[in-house]
């Protein structure tokens, strides 16, 4: 559907994310796309993919992941599918305006197995509820085709009191 990350898409004054905002040298700038599943019964399932390496900065333990990276990047996924989805849904380009920006209403995260570093993470959202003002993605992260954790975000529409105000 596009070879741009859905984060790219997001105007310049709501970019700032720690987990996915292009203008935030510091942060992950984790990048969500498109994936179609091959392999759903009906041939096409429309999904999301991310993926992600820590950096040894992101130590629980030695050799496994802190759990907060694991939460924030499950986090922003959600967020961002919650977003291409209701583009997708608007038959809207995801640079039309008026800006669809989601934020995050409810986040749960079930950690299922030791997430091991130095291994690339995979997360996979599938959407469970499609409305105009709330999505639901569920979201897999996976580490060598492991599932470590698991999470559902339930993403509003962010409110216009969260945007910038104009000078």
């Amino acid at each position: 559907m596009t070879t741009l990350a859905f984060q790219d898409f997001y105007p310049d004054e709501i970019s700032h994310c720690y987990g996915c905002g292009k203008n935030n040298p510091e942060g992950h700038q984790l990048k969500s796309y498109w994936f179609e599943d091959t392999n759903h019964l009906d041939g096409k399932c429309l999904k999301t993919i991310a993926h992600f390496t820590p950096d040894v900065k992101y130590t629980a333990i030695p050799g496994f992941v802190y759990g907060g990276l694991i939460a924030s990047l499950i986090d922003c996924h959600g967020t961002g599918s919650a977003a291409a989805m209701a583009y997708h849904n608007e038959k809207r380009p995801m640079d039309s305006s008026p800006a669809l920006r989601f934020v995050t209403g409810a986040l749960n995260v079930s950690y299922l197995a030791p997430t091991p570093q130095n291994k690339e993470l995979t997360l996979i959202g599938t959407f469970t509820e499609i409305k105009a003002r709330k999505i639901i993605v569920n979201i897999s992260l996976l580490a060598d085709n492991v599932e470590c954790a698991r999470g559902e975000v339930i993403a509003v529409l962010m409110p216009d009191s969260m945007l910038p105000k104009s000078s």
